[in-house]
C-alpha cells in the first residue's frame, strides 16, 4: 500500500529526497561514463587483436563505474522506502502519491525546481501537471488523514 502525504509532509522531505536524486542522477551519469570508457576499451582490445592495456587506468575505471552503481542502488532505495515515487532518473523526477478528492493523485516535483508546486493524476504523468492551487490543497489529503 503506498503511503500518502500532505503537500506540507512532502516539502518537508524535499530536503532530504532532493539530495538523493540529486545524488541518483550524478552517479548515474558517471557510471555511464565509466561503462562507456570500459565498452570502448573492449572494442579496442578485439579489434586489435589484443594490445597493451594500461590496467591501473582500466582498474580505476571499473572501481568508479562500480562505486557508482552502489550510490546509485543506495540513493534510489532511500527515496523508495521514504514511499516516493522515482518517475525520471535522467531529469530528476519525483512523484509523492497524495488523495485527491479520495483519488490517488501525485505530488509532482523535478530536481530543478524550487518547491513542489505542481500534481497530476496516476496516468497523465508530467505532461499532465497543473499547479497548486487552494482547491488542490483544500481537498487532498495524506496518510494520517485517509
Amino acid at each position: 500500500m503506498p503511503r500518502y502525504f500532505t503537500l506540507a509532509e512532502a516539502r518537508a522531505l524535499l530536503p532530504s529526497v532532493g539530495r538523493l536524486i540529486r545524488e541518483a542522477v550524478q552517479a548515474k551519469s558517471r557510471y555511464q561514463e565509466a561503462e562507456q570508457y570500459l565498452h570502448n576499451l573492449g572494442q579496442r582490445i578485439l579489434m586489435q587483436g589484443g594490445m597493451s592495456v594500461d590496467t591501473t587506468v582500466a582498474e580505476s575505471w571499473k572501481a568508479q563505474r562500480d562505486s557508482n552503481a552502489h550510490t546509485l542502488k543506495n540513493s534510489l532505495e532511500k527515496v523508495e522506502e521514504a514511499g516516493v515515487v522515482v518517475k525520471d532518473l535522467d531529469i530528476g523526477l519525483l512523484d509523492f502519491p497524495t488523495l485527491y478528492r479520495g483519488e490517488e493523485v501525485y505530488l509532482c516535483w523535478r530536481m530543478d525546481e524550487a518547491d513542489i508546486a505542481y500534481w497530476h493524476g496516476v496516468h497523465e504523468g508530467f505532461a499532465g501537471r497543473r499547479e497548486i492551487d487552494a482547491e488542490f490543497e483544500d481537498n487532498h489529503r495524506g496518510q494520517s488523514s485517509a
